[in-house]
This record gives structure tokens, C-alpha cells and sequence, in this order.
């Protein structure tokens, strides 16, 4: 089978779609140590390596490895930040990436990060990181942002994934085609196991009661309006997250690392609270046999920042009909 290492793994979205996809995971690598354990319970057998991405040193993979990826840490891209992009300490993992990559030469490189990555700086930040993973032509670059809601994943959650294929390959690669089914809510939100869950003060599950699915505060009365939102109620624009109740026949908004964040609201289609934290595995398609280990801060945050595994499933499918297609044997 096809093999893969993985950097800045996370709770194991990415990696668990491409298990899933028909590969087999050499290495993960991960800083957190809470999402570690994660990577432990999930994946027994697997070499967990639970350090910093920049001490890392792959040497001895070259050869060995068909795709090395990761979700190299997208804070200085993300259109929620400040963008500082490479004037950030944390874009300057994207070159340790690389470095990696010049270690170990898989056969594909693959990068996941935040769509905002497309517009920072008017385009210039990815141009420079796709110049930097040619590395003077030993690969081909190609990109493309897909939303998960494409891909079997109820949740319109955007990604950018950049695919870099080396040269000793001559075949442009092409990204998955979208597929037809769609799934909303409804189809997610189906006895799902019980589980931890936050919950809203009593004020904010009142507001909540008034919201109708698909809602949000400009259903409330105009009075409880100008007290929720505040200085906010003047301000103009769209705002619609705000109070935002979901509906069962939509695909969620793009899950965050916190519940009830009140620009961010999320509110369960039928309940007046938050989704529950295996609600919110099953949005980002988690299987119900996955364990995440910390508080359910932790669990929240862990599962917001990962990659939906279907979507991650949709890619390395992609990838292995490509390789089994273009190339005959691990070099």
C-alpha cells in the first residue's frame, strides 16, 4: 500500500481520511500532546512523534515515503487573524515543511491550510510558498480550494489543498471532481451518542427559543435586538452569525474551536444549546468509534481545527488513483 507521513497532525482528520483513502501512515507528527494522545488511541501501531515539527529530520524516510503532508499551521494566513503571513513566526513552519520535503523527496507533497491563504497579501504569500515547494522544479505545483460539502461532509468549510508532484513524474495531477450528494444536517444528526456538551446561560437560550431554523437575531424583536447585539445593532453589514440558529435541511456553517462564541453562534436546529462534542464529530465526519482525549474544551478545539475526514478520504483517493496510475513502485 501507499505510505504517507504527516506533520502537524492534529486530532488525525487528515490522516484518518487518508487511512480511510488507502494509505498507510508511516509517522504523525504532532506539538500538542493532548491531540497526541488522540493520534495514540486512534491509531495503535503508528509512530507518534509528539515534538515540535522543527526538530524533526526525516533523512532516513527517503524513498520509503509516497506523500508527506500536513496542515502546516494556518494562523498567518487565516482572513480571522491578522494576517502577517511570513512576518509571522508561524509561517515560518511552512519552510521547515520544506525542508522536510527535501529530506525524505516523496513522491507528492501535499499542504492544507485556510482558504484565506488564496488573497493574503493580493495573492503574492501563495505565489512565494508554491515557488518555494517547486524547489527550482523537482516538483509541480497545483492548488485548488474545495469545500468539504462537496466531498460527502455536511459543513461548508472551506481548504485550500496544494499538491506538489515530483518531476520524475510527468502526469499533471487534477483534483477531485465534486460529487453529487450533498448531505445537510439532518442527515448527520441522527442518534448520535450522547456525550459532553456546552450550554448556554439561561439569557442566551431565551434568545435563542425566539430564533426559527435557519435564523439568526434579525428574527428577534427589534427590542431584544439592540440589547443582544449591542453597539453592533448600528454598525451596519451582514453579521448573520450572530444568534444563528442552524437548520436541518442546510449544511452547517464552518465549525470553530469554541461552541458558543457570540460572533460564531452555531445553535443546534432543533434545541436551544450548543452542538454536543460527538455532534460536532459527526459534522466534520468523524466515525463514532473515534476518541479524543482532554476536557471537552479540548474535544471542541481539537475537532474545529481538523480536516473533515471525508474530505481528506476524497483527496487521497484522488492521490492513489494518480499514483497507482503514473507510477510503479515507491522511489
Amino acid at each position: 500500500m501507499p505510505t504517507f507521513i504527516e506533520v502537524c497532525a492534529g486530532a488525525g482528520g487528515l490522516g484518518t481520511g487518508f487511512i480511510d483513502g488507502g494509505f498507510t501512515p508511516l509517522l504523525l507528527n504532532e506539538i500538542d500532546s493532548t491531540c497526541c494522545d488522540t493520534l495514540r488511541k486512534n491509531h495503535p501501531g503508528v509512530e507518534v512523534v509528539c515534538s515540535d515539527m522543527q526538530t524533526l529530520k526525516l533523512d532516513t524516510y527517503k524513498g520509503r515515503v509516497d506523500v508527506l503532508m500536513g496542515g502546516v499551521p494556518c494562523q498567518a494566513f487565516s482572513q480571522a487573524g491578522e494576517r502577517r503571513g511570513f512576518d509571522d513566526p508561524r509561517g515560518q513552519l511552512i519552510l521547515d515543511f520544506n525542508r522536510l520535503v527535501l529530506e525524505c523527496m516523496p513522491k507528492i507533497l501535499m499542504v492544507e491550510n485556510v482558504k484565506g491563504l488564496t488573497t493574503h497579501n493580493s495573492g503574492a504569500t501563495l505565489t512565494s510558498v508554491l515557488e518555494l515547494f517547486a524547489n527550482g522544479g523537482q516538483y509541480a505545483m497545483y492548488h485548488k480550494v474545495l469545500n468539504a460539502n462537496d466531498y460527502g461532509v455536511a459543513q461548508k468549510r472551506e481548504r485550500i489543498i496544494i499538491v506538489g508532484v515530483r518531476s520524475d513524474i510527468s502526469a499533471p495531477f487534477v483534483h477531485p471532481e465534486k460529487q453529487t450528494y450533498k448531505p445537510v444536517l439532518r442527515d448527520v444528526l441522527l442518534d448520535v451518542p450522547a456525550s459532553p456538551g456546552a450550554a448556554y446561560p439561561d439569557a442566551k437560550r431565551k434568545i435563542f427559543d425566539m430564533v426559527p431554523p435557519g435564523g439568526c437575531w434579525v428574527n428577534l424583536p427589534e427590542s431584544v435586538q439592540r440589547e443582544y447585539m449591542g453597539a453592533s445593532f448600528h454598525s451596519g453589514g451582514g453579521k448573520r452569525g450572530i444568534a444563528r440558529r442552524l437548520s436541518m435541511d442546510e449544511a452547517c456553517l464552518t465549525l470553530t474551536t469554541s461552541p458558543c462564541q457570540k460572533q460564531t453562534d452555531r445553535c443546534h436546529p432543533l434545541e436551544s444549546r450548543p452542538f454536543t462534542v460527538r455532534e460536532y464529530a459527526r459534522i466534520q465526519s468523524f466515525p463514532d468509534s473515534y476518541v479524543f482525549s482532554g476536557t471537552p474544551a479540548k474535544q471542541y478545539k481539537q475537532i474545529g481545527n481538523a480536516v473533515p475526514v471525508k474530505l481528506a478520504e476524497a483527496v487521497a483517493r484522488q492521490l492513489l488513483r494518480f499514483l497507482e496510475t503514473h507510477t510503479t513502485e515507491t522511489a
